[in-house]
Formats: structure tokens, sequence, C-alpha cells
């Protein structure tokens, strides 16, 4: 998993109960920032209370990690904010125990994620790249992806091992070998044949100028790598009615 320039905005206030203030169409319950702040609470035994003002630039549904990066901030700030002084494996715990994608937020910005999110290996990278990020009017619902997903792909056992492999992946990306980029999401064939819209932007990307293309997680974002931010910013014009930003890879955490 990878880090992009592209956040929401979070402000925290001391309160006497959980309040969230935000635009979502979505109730205050179902929100991944109230769940990290009740499993905090109960966690720690704490009753104290938080104003949060969110923010939101990440769409919903998009396949972008938005709510999971925001429950992972808000269990960072509410640490300092109540002075809890718990270590980033107790977070990572408390997590892990609302989201499958909340760990990997404590260890910014590249990972290699395994199991169902939990097992988080940090990694280092000095080169960053430049994604135009593409979202149709529609949003995928993630259980439904991972519901259908088939992890029995028409690769060969030996074209597997040589490119459907993180490490080579990894490799390439330190290189800034682009050329030999192999990118590959397992969730990809399901979401394809159920919204044939993904297909087109996908393949118009390419036309636009991407290196490559694909599907972003469980979607319904499609994410093209381009050389520079000139040619990615040009490619813009391909996609008007769409959601698009034209983003970087991070080399450390934002501050």
């Amino acid at each position: 998993m990878q880090a992009i320039d592209l956040h929401d905005t979070l402000i925290f206030k001391s309160s006497q109960k959980i309040e969230i203030e935000t635009d979502l169409p979505i109730k205050k319950e179902n929100n991944l920032v109230y769940k990290a702040i009740k499993a905090l609470q109960n966690y720690t035994g704490i009753k104290k209370g938080v104003t949060v003002i969110l923010k939101k630039e990440i769409p919903l549904g998009a396949g972008l990690g938005g709510g999971s990066s925001d429950a992972a901030t808000t269990l960072k700030a509410l640490n300092e904010l109540w002075q809890l002084n718990l270590d980033i494996k107790t977070l990572h715990e408390i997590g892990a125990s609302i989201g499958s994608d909340i760990p990997f937020f404590f260890y910014l910005p590249i990972c290699i994620v395994e199991g169902r999110g939990d097992v988080v290996k940090p990694l280092k990278i000095s080169k960053s790249y430049t994604l135009l990020l593409v979202k149709p009017d529609f949003s995928i619902s993630t259980e439904w992806a991972y519901k259908t997903l088939d992890l029995k792909t028409e690769l060969t056992t030996e074209y597997e091992k040589i490119n459907n492999n993180i490490w080579q992946l990894y490799n390439h990306l330190c290189s800034g070998d682009v050329d030999n980029f192999y990118l590959w999401n397992d969730l990809e064939k399901s979401v394809l044949e159920k919204y044939p819209e993904i297909d087109k932007i996908k393949r118009k990307l390419i036309e636009a100028g991407a290196k490559s293309s694909l599907l972003s997680g469980s979607g319904s974002t499609v994410f093209g790598l381009f050389n520079n931010k000139t040619d990615a910013q040009k490619a813009l014009k391909f996609f008007e009615g769409y959601w698009c930003r034209v983003v970087q890879t991070l080399v450390e955490p934002l501050k």
C-alpha cells in the first residue's frame, strides 16, 4: 500500500460528548471516526468527549482509504489530546478491531500489508510518482467486491513468480523503472464485469498517456501512472464530468 498527498482535514476540540461535524450523508454511528472514538474509550475506560470537524476531500466509496485514514488520524490525535501515551502497537491493535485498512496509516508512506490488514511491514522509498485519479459518479461496495473475489488467475506459475511479485514491484519503484511496473489487482475481474465503465476509464487513461492504469482497492477510483505532473494535467481534459485529482505518491508522511 502506498500513501499519496490527498487527504481529508480533521479538527479536534475538547468536549463533554462525542460530536462529529461533517456533511457526510451517513449516520454518526456508521462513521469510522465515531467508531475509532468509541473503540478508544472502550479500550482505556476513559469517557471524555470530543468534537471532530471533518472536512472531506477523499470521496466515499472510492477505494482510496479515506475513512480508514480518518479513523487512524482520530486515534493518533486523541492519544495526544487525552494524554493517553499509548504506543503505536496498541493504536494498531485498536485500529485493526475497527477496519482492515486502518493499521497501514500508522506506518506511512509505503508498506507491504498482509493478513486481513493487520500484518504491516513498513518500507522506505525515495522516489515519488505522479498519478491521475479518476472516479466515476458511483461507488462500489467493498463488502461486495471481496465476496466476489476470485483468486484463480490465468497467470502461469512461472510468470506469476517472476512478475506478480510484490518485491519485484518494490524494486522497480525504488529504481524508477516505470516501463517495467507490473500492476495487478485481483478485485478487478469481478468489478469490471459488473461495472464496464471502470474498464473504459482504464483504457482512456492509457490513451491519454498513462504508462499503466489500475483499479484502486475495491474501487471505484482508477489511477493512471504518468511520467510527470505536466502529462497528468494534460490528460485531465479526457475526463470532464468525473471527479479527478493529480497527486503524488509520498516518500515520507505528511506533516
